[in-house]
């Protein structure tokens, strides 16, 4: 049941950017529904994709479309209403717009004609990720999605494990087999909790080597479901003073 209507708070003239789900609808805040309902339109990624929450917690605004192709004249004129007076709430299809989702062009626009950005938190699947995986997380990198030729992807690997930082990459279930081995082949024995379906139904977390996680994967006749793979800081990593004898 969605919560009850509470006393405006949006204020005009203002773009609110809002985290959404990334699977279970009921992962929202009370701020999240109120910031919904009483924008003068909801900004979105997908259209189709945003319309589920909004009838799951029973809310009805004017919706816009913007994403990662729409032209730069729209985004101007979102920003030109913004800056006239109307209050838009930015959602993408799951998560935390910016985050490897759209959401930065039409931040900037409005920041440029001095619109007011606030950020209206929750949901990120790096974050959801992190705090399950058990690795350091005193000092990570998020990568987003890596580079789909093998030869970029192996260099990106490469680049970002010589931080010495705990790793958080979002991967397609297509290449997750591809990006492990790859992993393995740079840091051989390095530790990886790969996350899939995070807050869904089949919500799981496989820990183990790049090899071992890998391997189970591979097994398997068919892979469903974004990932996010966390490796940890300096597991399986030959450093410059290590020796080969």
């Amino acid at each position: 049941m969605s919560a009850p209507p509470t006393e405006s708070r949006n204020a005009p003239g203002t773009l609110y950017v809002c985290a959404t789900p990334i699977g279970n609808l009921e992962d929202v805040s009370l701020r999240l529904l109120s910031t919904l309902r009483e924008a003068d339109a909801i900004v979105c990624e997908d259209t189709r994709q945003s319309s589920r929450l909004l009838a799951r917690h029973e809310i009805s605004r004017p919706l816009l479309s913007c994403h990662g192709h729409t032209a730069p004249h729209k985004i101007r004129a979102l920003a030109e209403r913004l800056a006239a007076g109307e209050s838009f709430a930015l959602v993408t299809d799951a998560g935390t717009p910016g985050v490897s989702d759209p959401g930065p062009p039409l931040v900037m626009a409005a920041a440029a004609l001095g619109v007011p950005v606030v950020a209206i938190p929750g949901a990120c699947a790096a974050a959801a990720a992190l705090s399950i995986a058990g690795f350091d997380a005193q000092r990570f990198s998020f990568l987003g999605f890596l580079p789909r030729k093998p030869g970029k992807r192996r260099k990106a690997w490469e680049e970002a494990l010589a931080r010495q930082e705990t790793l958080v990459v979002y991967e397609s279930p297509y290449r997750v087999v591809a990006a492990l081995t790859d992993l393995a082949t740079v840091a051989p024995g390095i530790m990886v909790c790969a996350c899939r379906e995070l807050t869904k139904k089949f919500e799981e977390a496989r820990r183990g080597t790049a090899e071992a996680v890998r391997d189970s994967f591979a097994a398997q006749k068919e892979i469903k479901g974004e990932f996010v793979l966390v490796v940890a800081a300096g597991t399986g990593v030959k450093r410059d003073d290590e020796s080969d004898d």
